[in-house]
């Protein structure tokens, strides 16, 4: 979270916006968030999310599109976090703030568990279940008629905001990232491999419950974009992990997922889009920018940890000789 935005919410804001959902304040518990502010609450032994939105990150409309998208997936199969309207029976509430104002929405708490580090790294049976949902995702998407529209990838907050974040001796990262996005900017767009995307698939962002049914949620990053980015960024995470030095632990990382992950993905017919693992590396070279660019956004980095610093200069690195980490397999 960005520090200004956050010295912005006060406990007042929680408050009042539990208050339009039902929610009394001893019952929200805060659990964090990197975009937003994020509460839990139970409710008839259900657990519910409670979610603040600062309005210089998203616009009213962006949030209404996110949620009708949620509930057209969900009403059409996809396992989702789905949302919850206020006690006046709307999809989201506005708090307004001295300088900012705050979307208030609320969600089903996800069933089942997370599935962190290291039991995410060569799970085979994860990838595949990991492409079983993101394929079904994609047909959806490819039939979706939204009444509200979302951003696309060029209006990604980190890309637009990236100036403001990455420090001046920093400059090759920004030179990088205008190289990357005329790159981008070139490729083909059509039906079948471009469309409104989750934009932020990590274990991080999903639960598996006992049966290996993935629930998805987070989807405060949607946007359009290539279908091949929803593919790149779960990747990304399983390994940016592996340091420069352990590049053959990487490799067996990516082939693993890939294989099961097309498995899953290719069930009931389903096509991956073409070119997709020729595109991958230009994919993950996208989320390693932003990547860099949240850390420097929100983190610390004044006295990072060794793996911080490791991964810093590695990534420093491959961005600036505009290379990904799969490029040297």
């Amino acid at each position: 979270m960005d520090p200004k935005i956050k010295s912005m919410f006060l406990d007042e804001h929680a408050i009042e916006g539990a208050a339009l959902f039902g929610v009394s304040p001893k019952e929200l518990t805060f659990i964090g968030g990197f975009q937003n502010f994020i509460y839990s609450y139970n409710r008839d032994e259900l657990k519910y999310i409670l979610r603040f939105t600062p309005s210089t990150l998203r616009t009213w409309d962006g949030l209404a599109a996110e949620i009708e998208w949620i509930r057209y997936l969900s009403e059409n199969g996809l396992s989702v976090s789905n949302s919850i309207s206020s006690i006046d029976g709307k999809n989201m509430e506005r708090i307004q703030g001295n300088m900012i104002d705050f979307y208030v929405t609320s969600f089903r708490h996800a069933p089942g568990r997370k599935i962190g580090y290291p039991e995410c790294l060569g799970n085979s049976i994860l990838y595949e279940q990991c492409g079983r949902m993101t394929g079904l995702l994609h047909v959806l998407t490819k039939q979706y008629k939204p009444t509200a529209k979302r951003h696309t990838w060029k209006s990604n907050e980190y890309l637009l905001r990236a100036r403001n974040y990455i420090p001046s001796e920093q400059q090759p990262i920004l030179l990088a990232l205008d190289k990357l996005k005329s790159q981008l900017a070139s490729l083909p767009v059509t039906a079948d491999n471009f469309g409104l995307i989750h934009g932020d698939i990590n274990v991080g962002n999903f639960t598996v419950d006992e049966s290996g049914e993935i629930t998805l949620f987070d989807f405060d990053e949607c946007q359009y974009s290539w279908f091949i980015e929803d593919i790149a960024i779960q990747l990304y995470y399983l390994l940016y992990v592996f340091g420069e030095d352990s590049k053959s632990e990487r490799k067996m990382q990516y082939e693993l997922f890939t294989k099961h992950f097309e498995q899953g993905y290719t069930e009931d017919g389903r096509q991956l889009p073409d070119g997709w693992k020729e595109q991958l590396g230009l994919f993950l070279r996208l989320r390693e920018i932003i990547v860099f660019v949240g850390m420097h956004r929100s983190w610390d980095l004044s006295q990072p940890d060794d793996w911080t610093r490791d991964f810093l200069q590695d990534s420093r690195m491959r961005i600036t000789k505009g290379i990904s980490l799969i490029d040297e397999f």
